[in-house]
């Protein structure tokens, strides 16, 4: 079996891995952890096995990523010399509001995670029970326990 060049990789996996990191972390640090993800894994990709599953491979490392710029977040403030004029929109989907975002920005971290890699990345509720830590049972539930907070705050019976 002949391994993909990791461009191809990146190519593939990239925008599937750039919306999780958005969904775990939020817009602003998404886009270093999508670029400390891919060096991370260009880095160990030589000793991939070949039927490794791929996407969940990034999703792993995009989850360590991301548990690394919160708890690096949570150390240290962050400095502006004044706030944006406007917000941005890169990663918000619609009209570029960020009621959706701020939703799950207050998820607990299991349920924000287990949205992120079920409805975001497509994982099934086994590989994310590896990735976080758990059982599949437990994976389902915080995706769906995530899912029905984000109804009530910002679809069914809150904004829309």
């Amino acid at each position: 079996m002949m391994v993909r060049p990791f461009e191809q990789v990146v190519a593939d996996y990239g925008p599937m891995v750039l919306r999780v990191c958005r969904a775990v972390l939020g817009p602003v640090d998404a886009e270093d952890a999508w670029s400390e993800t891919f060096l991370a894994a260009l880095k160990a990709y030589p000793e991939l096995p070949p039927d490794a599953n791929v996407e969940a491979w990034l999703v792993t490392i995009a989850h360590r990523k991301a548990i690394d710029t919160t708890r690096a977040r949570a150390r240290h403030a962050i400095p502006m010399d004044s706030p944006p004029d406007r917000p941005s929109r890169d990663g918000v989907p619609g009209d570029g509001g960020t009621e959706v975002w701020d939703a799950l920005a207050r998820l607990p971290d299991k349920q924000r995670a287990a949205v992120a890699y079920h409805y975001v990345a497509g994982l099934p509720y086994k590989e994310i029970a590896a990735i976080t830590g758990g059982s599949t049972d437990a994976a389902r539930r915080a995706a769906a326990d995530g899912m029905k907070a984000l109804r009530g705050a910002y679809g069914e019976g809150g904004k829309s």
